[in-house]
């Protein structure tokens, strides 16, 4: 092993403790990590000693997913870490970010909020930058704006053989389709030029409801589904876990109790949370920072969609509660029943936006998940179970109800899950089609160690 990538260590040029480190680590026949530079040329250098050596590798920027093998490699293999790319530049009309992959969206709002604009990207400040992108990215304001596959002005690419270029409306079109949501099976992005959208002072307020309270929360999201979310600056963020219901009414700026949340506010909490207030997007983004723990952890989330349908909800609800209660007290694993509205303007953004290949329904509608946090390796089988089980339960009573959507949201999608053969037969073919052109050695399908690879499907 050491003979063979040997080779490959010296190229990168390291620092010579890093170099010593990686050595070491080719003796003891463990992963290879290459921490490279920030430079898309670091990137082409790997690639093309990858694809010479034929090594499995695995590409990491913020390293989020819980998915065996899609951000980490086991032996032997080689892993490209892209955590020093985290460049946040803006252009000088403002219009403009430019993000590398391995930047945190956190860090991405805060470095714009002085600038009065915001991005679509992840609603959570710990994720990083590449992945939400190319699983094509929800974000709060994406029923106004779509998802942030489909604000993307331009990707910086890195193809199989180590050519560097750019994939947007009038270069490599067709890549640039493919990039927005159809993950990492053409390249490794170094650069995405992101669109801003002129929002920094938003409205919001979080509250807690009792279990009790379930069922008249999920006839509010579903009423403001058919009704309150034809007003596009609105969304609702909704967290059920068995023993509280978390919601969070978000609106894309300064108001006073807007008039689209009204199915929600005759509801009295057990708590407010956060009271109404005029803040921030980067204020309600470090609020959502302290509710997500970074504790070592086993996790695991999968993802279902339907139609609005609120007697669905509540048939889901009720089955999945009654396991995730169960499964707590024989493991300790918690997990969460969310529904993400997806409003029937966010799939008109991405069509007027030049299309993008999650093939999408035109109804209002809404993208189930499920967050899985448990300690002991010995329980994986049990706690997965629930999770599992529950996507079949959305799947039997959505389709007796003609209200089951076969799609599944990459960016939720569990190990065992494929959204891209969700994505319709037509627009796999397309893609299928763009990687062959792109990467005809075929490199990210037979040497990339793991993920939602087209060559699955």
């Amino acid at each position: 092993m050491r003979s063979k990538l040997q080779p490959f260590v010296d190229s990168l040029a390291l620092p010579p403790p890093q170099a010593q480190s990686l050595s070491n680590q080719l003796d003891q026949d463990s992963n290879l990590a290459a921490f490279l530079s920030e430079s898309a040329q670091d990137v082409s250098k790997a690639l093309k000693n990858i694809r010479f050596f034929r090594s499995k590798f695995a590409v990491r920027s913020g390293g989020h997913s819980p998915n065996p093998g899609f951000s980490n490699i086991h032996n032997p293999g080689i892993l490209i870490d892209l955590q020093k790319f985290n460049q946040i530049q803006i252009s000088q009309d403002k219009k403009v970010a430019s993000l590398g992959p391995g930047g945190r969206w956190g860090d991405v709002l805060a470095a714009l909020d002085p600038y009065d604009v915001s991005v679509i990207g992840g609603r959570i400040p710990q994720v990083g930058v590449a992945g939400v992108i190319l699983g094509g990215g929800l974000f709060h304001f994406s029923g106004e704006y779509g998802l942030a596959g489909d604000n993307v002005k331009n990707f910086e690419i890195v193809l199989s053989d180590g050519t560097v270029t750019n994939a947007n409306a009038d270069r490599n079109p067709d890549l640039f389709w493919a990039l927005k949501g159809g993950g990492a099976n053409f390249g490794i992005v170094t650069r995405f030029d992101l669109y801003t959208i002129p929002v920094r002072n938003i409205w919001f307020q979080v509250a807690i409801y009792t279990p009790d309270q379930v069922p008249a929360i999920l006839d509010a999201f579903a009423e403001w589904q058919d009704k309150g979310a034809s007003d596009v600056k609105s969304t609702v963020a909704l967290i059920i876990a068995p023993e509280a219901a978390t919601v969070g009414l978000i609106y894309s700026a300064p108001a006073d109790k807007p008039e689209a949340f009204d199915p929600f506010y005759s509801i009295p909490p057990a708590t407010v949370a956060v009271p109404p207030n005029n803040g921030t997007v980067l204020s309600l983004t470090n609020i959502l920072g302290t509710t997500f723990s970074n504790a070592p952890q086993r996790h695991d989330y999968r993802g279902a969609s339907s139609k609005v349908d609120v007697q669905l909800y509540k048939e889901v609800y009720t089955f999945w509660r009654e396991q995730a209660v169960a499964v707590h007290e024989a493991t300790g694993a918690n997990m969460t029943f969310t529904l993400q509205p997806i409003p029937v303007n966010l799939v008109d953004q991405g069509i007027a936006k030049g299309g993008n290949p999650l093939g999408l329904p035109r109804i209002n509608h809404q993208w189930w998940t499920t967050l899985v946090d448990w300690n002991n390796a010995e329980d994986d089988e049990k706690v997965r179970a629930v999770p599992i089980a529950t996507s079949e339960k959305w799947k039997e009573l959505g389709e007796q109800r003609g209200s089951y959507i076969p799609f599944l949201f990459m960016n939720d999608g569990s190990r065992d899950q494929s959204p891209l053969s969700l994505y319709g037969a037509e627009n796999v073919a397309r893609l299928k089609s763009v990687s062959r052109k792109y990467d005809p050695s075929q490199t990210f399908q037979t040497l990339q160690g793991n993920g939602f690879l087209l060559s699955k499907v």
